[in-house]
């Protein structure tokens, strides 16, 4: 019986999950566009009667327009600017996960706004049908909670051992990204996530995304 070579040992990353990080506060004329989106989310949270029943119905502690407006980039420029600026990071993003694309392209699915009052939170959840979701951060209170990942193993694991608190962040079952005013977080829409209690005293407001492939 013939074998290979000697082959040193080794230790291989494989199936990797990437996440998206970007400040937007850092690129030209952010800030001025992070306040108008500000004004914006907070005239149409309070215009939206029909997302304003939909939240109370669901018993989610604050706005979301998410059920209720699909239009916000023609319904305000400052979302028009936003999408414009996401068509940048999404690509950018697409080609760092060397997704093969083919003729179509990623193409922004629905743009959402949240409000979440004190005390909130959002329980863990995908966003099916979509490719690449993400959040870009517009008010963040101090004690708002971070965005909390899930290792998408993790129900697959059975009697493992749980992780060392020693362990590098890609090893974690959880991580624990903490969200700024302009910080914008991107990642495969397949990826369990979810926004952990707003312990501060103000609303944290955020910008959710879905883009597709068309």
């Amino acid at each position: 019986m013939r074998y290979g070579g000697a082959m040193e040992t080794s230790l291989s990353s494989l199936f990797v999950t990437k996440v998206w990080r970007d400040d937007l506060i850092q690129k030209k004329g952010f800030a001025r566009l992070l306040e108008d989106l500000g004004e914006a989310c907070a005239f149409i949270a309070q215009e939206d009667q029909a997302g304003r029943r939909w939240c109370k119905d669901k018993g989610y502690k604050g706005y979301t327009s998410y059920a209720s407006l699909t239009d916000l980039p023609t319904r305000a420029s400052a979302f028009g600017q936003l999408k414009r600026v996401l068509d940048k990071e999404v690509a950018a993003f697409a080609d760092a996960l060397y997704l093969d694309l083919g003729a179509r392209k990623l193409v922004l699915d629905h743009l959402w706004i949240n409000i979440l009052k004190p005390g909130g939170v959002h329980t863990s959840h995908i966003h099916p049908h979509s490719v690449i979701s993400g959040t870009v951060y517009i008010d963040v209170p101090p004690g708002a909670g971070s965005l909390k990942l899930e290792d998408p193993r993790l129900s697959m694991m059975m009697a493992a051992p749980t992780r060392r608190t020693d362990a590098p962040e890609e090893m974690q079952a959880f991580v624990y990204l903490k969200p700024e005013p302009g910080r914008l977080f991107m990642w495969e829409s397949w990826l369990r996530h979810e926004v952990e209690q707003n312990l501060g005293r103000e609303e944290r407001v955020s910008i959710s995304f879905n883009y597709n492939w068309a």
